[in-house]
């Protein structure tokens, strides 16, 4: 696209490749296939992780709508080459599964969704024996998740947010308190009258609570995402910050659509704001992110915040609740209304 940037050597990815340091080799496994009774298909996952490395923290990762375990390349090699044990399910509404809205099961995709989550969770043993080498290698008492729009739905209902009924009351508590940290990528927000009809008869879930979203969570939004599902501005994507107590960091990538630059898959159709340098940012930022927050004594958030200030590049905004005067921004505002 024009005005993509040829090359990821700018400053902020020097600056972030400080904090995050080099990567390691990777080994990738996909199909896995995990025990899933009464599922209407059969459930495969991906298993990366770097080849060396002991203690090794899982990462959960849950795909958009209609994607499965061999997308997500950009972040999921990343976050392995950094020390993460990835694992990435083939939720129900792939296009390689077709339950599309039409399939009288469409309904009950989200609640399997976050199933897939747990049932990784419950057989991390499975996980270790199908690669090579990774046996006695991971920390299962270290486990964070991430997902992209509709995948961070499902990741923020591990992380305690819930959904409300027709009736404005919370619903079933989803939380799995085995995940410790989370990211959500371009999750959408509250719902309400501003939801479009579309998205109020397919999407019951887009009517969520996240004054129950208390475990430690990095929002991720981007200031030109406008959906076709809600009358609101990219600040809908936002919610999960602006609500959720325990979503305490806001990082906004200026200039970013719902692909934020292209984390689906490298060249894929669904990408309107082809970056490497956000993704190669973002990369960084979210690894640095999940490292901190399993590990109170790692500045490498702290770092990545204060590099993200200084670099003098017109990429992202970070906010946090945590510190007063809490904006640490290059170059721009906050997310456009």
């Amino acid at each position: 696209m024009s005005g993509t940037p040829a090359t990821t050597d700018t400053p902020i990815v020097r600056a972030l490749d400080d904090v995050v340091g080099a990567g390691a080799p990777v080994v990738s496994v996909a199909p896995v296939r995990l025990d899933a009774a009464g599922r209407a298909r059969p459930l495969d996952v991906r298993v990366s992780a770097p080849v060396t490395g002991q203690d090794l923290p899982v990462l959960l990762f849950s795909h958009g709508n209609g994607w499965s375990h061999d997308g997500y390349a950009p972040l999921t090699s990343f976050w392995a080459s950094r020390g993460f044990v990835v694992v990435q399910p083939t939720h129900l509404d792939s296009r390689r599964d077709g339950i599309g809205f039409d399939h009288p099961g469409f309904g009950q995709v989200w609640t399997e969704r976050r199933a897939d989550l747990v049932r990784i969770l419950d057989q991390l043993d499975v996980i270790e024996r199908a690669v090579p080498g990774l046996a006695r290698r991971v920390d299962r008492d270290r486990v964070v998740a991430a997902g992209h729009s509709w995948g961070a739905q499902t990741v923020q209902m591990l992380l305690g947010a819930r959904v409300l009924d027709s009736s404005g009351k919370v619903g079933q508590d989803y939380a799995d308190r085995r995940v410790r940290a989370g990211v959500l990528l371009a999750g959408t927000g509250i719902g309400g009258e501003e939801l479009h009809p579309f998205a109020q008869e397919h999407f019951p879930f887009m009517n969520p609570s996240f004054t129950e979203l208390t475990t430690p969570t990095l929002v991720v939004a981007g200031d030109h995402d406008q959906s076709k599902m809600s009358s609101r501005g990219p600040d809908w994507f936002a919610d999960a910050y602006t609500h959720g107590p325990g979503a305490t960091d806001l990082l906004t990538l200026l200039g970013a659509e719902h692909s934020l630059g292209g984390i689906p898959n490298w060249e894929a159709a669904e990408t309107t704001d082809e970056n490497p340098e956000r993704v190669a940012a973002l990369q960084r930022l979210t690894t640095a992110y999940l490292r901190s927050a399993l590990d109170p004594s790692d500045t490498g958030w702290a770092r990545a915040t204060a590099a993200v200030a200084e670099s003098g590049a017109i990429l992202a905004r970070i906010d946090s609740k945590l510190r007063t005067g809490s904006a640490q921004e290059i170059g721009a505002s906050s997310l456009t209304m």
